[in-house]
């Protein structure tokens, strides 16, 4: 899994699959969801990221 954040546009793309989309599909109006042929999550878009809370990504650190 790798993450892309566009600071200029605020839209973070978390990537988790290098597998060709064969399908995207909006959840919402800031929330589209890519999908394989095989029906897996390839990515995951959220617009207005930093707006909606989803940037920035929170790491936790074990003690």
């Amino acid at each position: 899994m790798r993450t892309t954040y566009d600071e200029t546009d605020d839209i973070l793309v978390v990537h988790l699959s290098e597998k060709a989309i064969a399908k995207e599909v909006s959840q919402d109006w800031n929330t589209h969801v890519s999908y394989a042929e095989d029906g897996s999550i390839v990515e995951i878009v959220i617009l207005g990221a930093s707006k909606q809370g989803a940037w920035p990504l929170l790491r936790s650190h074990a003690a």
